[in-house]
């Protein structure tokens, strides 16, 4: 766009100077010399054909910018959605959408295509209308010479040369052919980039006879001796071997940058593996079509990507022909239903350019919801409400509990209090599963694992600490009545532990999925807050009375 424009103000500079005034100056000399050498009938023709001339180019012109503004905000329009499309490329390639953005390429660059026609008629008209003009002059003035001749009326046959010669030079054709090629010659250059981009490899293209994966409610992955790296010097990935059941949950953890984030790239086949396998099924996914590969597969990134449209377009992306009434169901199943009712527009309500004028919880919901609407087998969690307050982040969770319902999951999770539950969690670290168990198996093992759990437990101490003195701040300044209460010390000790180690006796028998047993904590963490928050009036002698327990030794 802004190179367009500097071309434009070039272009318009470049006219007025190396044209527009030359042609005028051309214009003054040739009436006053046909004027001079002949008589003033001469110097009228050539003032009238040129004032004719420029006037009716000035009116038409005046009259075809309708048609040129229209070409240029179909122009920008088809611009802005490539450019959307290749800035949300992931969140295309997640749903099955390529067709789908192909086709709205497509009619973008159709109604530009409808609109540029009209444009070059309406050019084509103008030149038209001038070169008759021109011609017209021209006749007119060889008429009068001819006629004058044959009457012998003091004008001779080198007369007549002299004048065909001097207005056809006037109207400079070889000029126009010269910016004509300049054009041609600009639009070359221009093109180079865009003919170097279709020129660039595939990097990963279904086999001529790949298979479709067929779509299943219950689907096995199942990672066997994988490696990659993106830069053959620095591998990412180092021999992953692991497996996910059906209606399973597992979960990668690990310090950023150790590879969570790589593997579900090369399950949805953003790459291919350098060696290893993975298979869905049974099937190798390099063996079946990239389409029916992510058709399977639904996800739940940290940053959801929304196109700038409405909510009910950015819901229908998991399933693009889907109807009005399956995206509102969607929308309820994810309990956003009610809050997008609530807004003037409802579901016509445009979210702006990423979502802009919507919540990150908002945001997360309408991804849950187009995810519902996917209704797909295996389920991708990215750190899904890492960038979430806890309130809301208990909400977005009752969401995915209910998506991820006998589905195959597979979570990369930093907050490990969200993934106590899975049946698998697996620990990566440099591209390699240096840990692999159940919560408490890798607790027992006193490793990495052990340590992040550690060092979240010292993070959540210093949270409720600051948070306690600030509510006791907040009491004494404003003279409110003690009570008496517990000890906090007993509140670290007791309750949190029954809250982070995710052990309940009494709700032990009871098979919940892992966002369920996260929920109950959440309601049971907060609930207990509130009790200690109402206790605290008691005055402690010393501050590390409401510290949570941790182990000393890891201090």
């Amino acid at each position: 766009m802004k190179r367009s424009c500097v071309s434009s103000i070039i272009t318009l500079l470049s006219s007025i100077l190396f044209n527009i005034l030359p042609t005028l100056v051309d214009i003054t000399v040739a009436c006053a010399y046909f004027t001079l050498m002949f008589d003033a009938t001469f110097g009228i023709i050539v003032f009238m054909t040129m004032a004719l001339f420029i006037i009716t180019t000035i009116i038409i012109t005046e009259w075809r910018n309708k048609y040129r503004r229209w070409t240029n905000l179909l122009d920008n329009a088809m611009e802005a959605k490539a450019v959307d499309s290749l800035l949300n490329f992931e969140t295309v390639k997640y749903y099955n959408a390529e067709d789908f953005e192909a086709d709205q390429y497509c009619d973008a660059i159709d109604e530009y295509q409808k609109a540029a026609l009209k444009s070059n008629i309406t050019s084509t008209l103008l030149n038209l209308i001038q070169n008759v003009i021109i011609q017209t002059g021209l006749l007119v003035g060889c008429f009068i010479c001819a006629l004058r001749i044959m009457r012998l009326e003091g004008m001779t046959v080198g007369d007549f040369v002299l004048y065909l010669s001097y207005i056809t030079q006037l109207y400079g054709p070889l000029n126009w052919f010269g910016n004509y090629y300049r054009a041609i010659q600009k639009n070359f250059v221009d093109m180079e980039k865009m003919i170097d981009l279709f020129q660039e490899p595939v990097e990963v293209q279904d086999k001529p006879d790949a298979i479709v994966l067929e779509k299943n409610k219950e689907a096995e992955v199942e990672f066997k001796n994988v490696f990659f790296s993106y830069d053959p010097r620095l591998p990412a990935l180092k021999d992953i071997t692991f497996t996910i059941k059906p209606g399973s949950t597992v979960a990668l953890v690990g310090p950023s940058g150790s590879g969570k984030s790589t593997i579900l790239r090369l399950l949805f086949r953003f790459y291919d593996v350098d060696g290893g396998s993975i298979l869905i099924n049974g099937q190798d996914i390099r063996n079946v079509t990239q389409k029916s590969l992510r058709s399977n597969i639904g996800v739940v990134s940290q940053d959801t990507m929304l196109f700038n449209d409405t909510i009910r377009y950015n819901i229908r992306y998991g399933r693009c022909d889907a109807t009005d009434e399956e995206v509102e169901e969607a929308a309820k199943l994810a309990q956003v239903h009610d809050k997008i009712m609530a807004m003037p527009d409802g579901y016509d309500t445009k979210v702006g350019e990423r979502g802009l004028r919507l919540s990150g919880g908002e945001k997360q919901r309408i991804a849950i919801a187009r995810t519902f609407l996917k209704n797909s087998s295996i389920i991708l969690l990215d750190e899904a409400t890492s960038a979430l307050d806890t309130r809301t982040e208990r909400h977005i969770q009752q969401a995915i509990s209910e998506m991820t319902r006998d589905r195959t999951v597979l979570v990369i999770a930093h907050r490990l209090s969200t993934i106590i539950g899975a049946d698998l969690i697996l620990v990566v670290k440099d591209g390699k599963i240096v840990e692999r168990g159940s919560h408490q198996e890798l607790l027992n093992l006193s490793g990495e694992y052990y340590k992040m759990w550690q060092q979240q437990l010292r993070n959540e101490n210093a949270r409720l600490k600051k948070k306690g003195n600030l509510k006791k701040k907040n009491k004494e300044s404003t003279s409110v009545k003690k009570r008496g209460g517990i000890s906090g010390l007993a509140f670290g000790s007791g309750a949190f532990v029954g809250i982070g180690m995710g052990l309940d006796t009494g709700m032990s028998n009871i098979e919940k999925t892992p966002y369920e047993k996260e929920d109950i904590q959440s309601e049971r963490d907060e609930s207990i807050q509130e009790d200690f928050n109402s206790k605290t009036g008691s005055e402690t002698e010393n501050d590390s009375e409401c510290n949570l327990t941790v182990d000393d030794s890891e201090k």
